[in-house]
């Protein structure tokens, strides 16, 4: 029993801090990404995706907590769809 809990233990811990690195990955590339190729490839601006990934990076680093990933003291219950927006928002960036 215990090896199943070490599993899920480790599990969660590797999709947190991948879903970590996701969302700052998205969040580097924004900021290193030149202002003129946001219009050119008819997005938002870069401004406007800056606020929106810092925003939502924080946000989804409150409610995520590498212990137990999908649970959040502040949101209860909310803590996986906020992971999930979150990394929606992400993923669309990118």
């Amino acid at each position: 029993m215990q090896a199943v809990i070490d599993l899920k233990y480790w599990t969660d811990h590797i999709v947190c801090w991948g879903l970590f690195a996701l969302w700052i990955w998205a969040l580097a590339d924004c900021l290193l990404r030149r202002a003129a190729a946001f219009p050119a490839s008819d997005k938002l601006t870069k401004p406007a995706w800056m606020a929106i990934l810092v925003l939502s990076a924080f946000v989804g680093t409150l409610t995520m907590q590498p212990y137990e990933p999908w649970t959040s003291p502040l949101l209860p219950g909310l803590g996986t769809m906020v992971v999930l927006a979150v990394t929606v928002v992400a993923g669309v960036y990118l």
